[in-house]
């Protein structure tokens, strides 16, 4: 073949047909026409496969019409026709990054291989990438695109001196000031398994802490331990939901003279920025989670989502975000 080769013509496929029928061999008809065997073997084994809805053999006609159909998929999907990004973008995907995360970071590094995020997601759901189970990379591993509702509870009248997130500074609305601080915890399915996530706004910047439990006291005093080890411009407020866990916030008002919030009954969107990091731990952390397999990793995750790049940012990591505010700042998960 060499570089000779090109793809075959419906005359040629209309030879092979008539060659094959008079009992032919496939190394005869590769020598008529000057083909490789092999192109012939292939030929007439892709299309001329029995289906439900064709039982009558290779046919010259729908064997052209096969292959145009095929050529126009492959023309479809960038990563069908470049090995070298499918494999990039996989291993990428495997990492925990997401579509839009990979695609921006690739642009940003001015990669010779590039692709839109919305290629990645065509291809990921397309059922030749479903065959190789490519939406199980995804952030959310579902197998259709789409959202599915959401469920909220509210605890309001057990938090004493509650203050509305009415009341925090407006500066925290558009992230552009650094400090302001959002807190949920993660759940599982073992009962009385949780991960604490304290969520900085600006930067996206998390730490995670494995409590022994969800009790107000105690949860107080884990968060502001933490924030205490910050200066102070880089703890402005922070903000929970209505959960009876965070009845407790005074301790953390007091100790670290941060201003607590809690956002409206049934409004957990109102801390979005904390509900979406939680979603993108589910990456590392399943539902289903064994107990004894959270603590030991839990450094390793919170390295993971810190250095892995955000669109929001840029394509900058939450770590690079976050030790630009504060370069002194010992980046501790």
């Amino acid at each position: 073949m060499g570089e000779d080769y090109g793809q075959l013509c419906l005359e040629e496929r209309v030879e092979i047909y008539r060659l094959h029928a008079a009992g032919k061999s496939q190394r005869a008809i590769a020598a008529a026409l000057g083909r490789a065997p092999s192109t012939i073997s292939r030929e007439i084994r892709r299309n001329g496969k029995k289906t439900k809805a064709w039982s009558d053999g290779y046919a010259p006609v729908r064997a052209q019409k096969l292959a145009e159909r095929r050529r126009r998929w492959d023309g479809r999907f960038k990563l069908v026709r470049q090995p070298d990004l499918r494999e990039l973008v996989k291993g990428r995907l495997a990492m925990g990054w997401s579509p839009e995360q990979i695609a921006g970071r690739l642009t940003l590094e001015q990669a010779e291989l590039r692709i839109s995020h919305e290629s990645i997601y065509r291809y990921a759901y397309h059922r030749s990438g479903q065959k190789d189970y490519w939406h199980r990379l995804l952030p959310r591993q579902k197998w259709r695109r789409g959202r599915k509702g959401r469920k909220g509870g509210s605890a309001v009248d057990r938090i004493k001196d509650r203050q509305s997130i009415d009341l925090r500074s407006a500066e925290a609305d558009d992230r552009a000031v650094p400090g302001h601080w959002e807190a949920d915890f993660m759940l599982f399915a073992t009962y009385g398994q949780n991960l604490l996530v304290l969520h900085e706004r600006s930067s996206r910047y998390l730490f995670l802490d494995h409590p022994p439990d969800r009790k107000a006291e105690p949860t107080a005093q884990r968060i502001a331990t933490k924030l205490g080890r910050l200066p102070k411009r880089l703890r402005r407020s922070i903000t929970f939901d209505n959960g009876s866990e965070f009845a407790a916030h005074g301790h953390i008002a007091r100790k670290t003279r941060t201003p607590t919030f809690f956002c409206d009954p049934h409004s957990p969107w109102q801390k979005g920025g904390v509900e979406n990091a939680i979603g993108r731990l589910r990456r590392w952390l399943p539902r289903k989670t064994s107990p004894h397999q959270i603590a030991p990793n839990l450094r390793q995750i919170a390295h993971a989502y810190n250095h892995t790049p955000r669109k929001c940012l840029d394509f900058k990591t939450p770590a690079e975000a976050f030790s630009s505010f504060h370069s002194t700042v010992a980046l501790q998960t």
